[in-house]
């Protein structure tokens, strides 16, 4: 672990040049590249952004989704709990949320939506379907649903094909939704071996400050989960009954 080791001792002097990793085979050579990398990654401290929670700060909000758009990993509020977030296409960044949630590959994560146009685009809506969703949306649901070819397979259930799709009513996550442009490929932030997810943004901080990239305070929002709706066969069946109210499945 000599190589490790000198790279550490050196690496003081050379914070400066962090944001330019074309710079560093120069200093150390090719092969010294990833291992050095490697613990820039593991000396970052993730960044914290108090966001208000009704007028989002525009300026925040675009350095957020920079951030996204970079390959990290972010924590930001919904309308039912705080969650885990990245860039659909991002392999890596879905690799360290199963690792903070130390979770395998069938877990399904969830496809945050800006509006319906998004939900067309990466899942199958026949139309009972999408006057449900429209009715309750945004709101603290997730519909399951037939994925789409625009869905990466690793997103995908296994065996199902299905991916799980939310338009949350969170003025912070709706921000950055719109400025990305795309959803978020997010799971809700529960830790391994707790049964209720994190509330305070400086504890999550304080706990994953290596491991993300990005906390957005965005206030209390809750710890109770969405409510889970399985749209695939047509009719409508609640998998969890969550935040999200199911009068709508009382016979009027």
């Amino acid at each position: 672990m000599w190589l490790r080791g000198a790279i550490v001792t050196q690496l003081s002097r050379l914070e400066y040049m962090l944001c330019c990793g074309h710079w560093l085979p120069r200093v150390f050579g090719v092969e010294c590249r990833a291992a050095l990398l490697l613990v820039i990654r593991e000396r970052a401290v993730s960044q914290f952004f108090e966001i208000h929670p009704q007028n989002p700060q525009k300026r925040l909000i675009h350095q957020a989704v920079e951030i996204v758009n970079q390959g990290g990993l972010i924590v930001y509020p919904t309308d039912s709990c705080y969650a885990l977030g990245c860039h659909i296409g991002d392999k890596a960044a879905m690799e360290r949320i199963r690792r903070i949630r130390q979770v395998g590959d069938k877990h399904q994560f969830t496809l945050v939506c800006r509006d319906l146009s998004d939900i067309a685009t990466y899942a199958k809506v026949d139309n009972s379907a999408y006057r449900l969703i429209k009715m309750l949306t945004p709101g603290p649901y997730t519909f399951l649903l037939k994925a789409t070819n625009e869905v990466p397979r690793r997103l995908q259930s296994p065996k199902r094909k299905t991916i799980g799709i939310r338009v949350p009513d969170n003025a912070i996550a709706e921000a950055v939704l719109h400025e990305l442009g795309q959803p978020l490929m997010s799971s809700t932030l529960l830790l391994p071996g707790e049964n209720l997810p994190l509330t305070e943004p400086y504890d999550m901080r304080e706990r994953l400050e290596h491991e993300i990239d990005l906390v957005i305070d965005g206030g209390y929002c809750g710890i109770e989960p969405t409510t889970v709706v399985d749209l695939v066969t047509g009719e409508p069946q609640i998998v969890r009954h969550g935040k999200g109210k199911i009068d709508w499945l009382t016979p009027t």
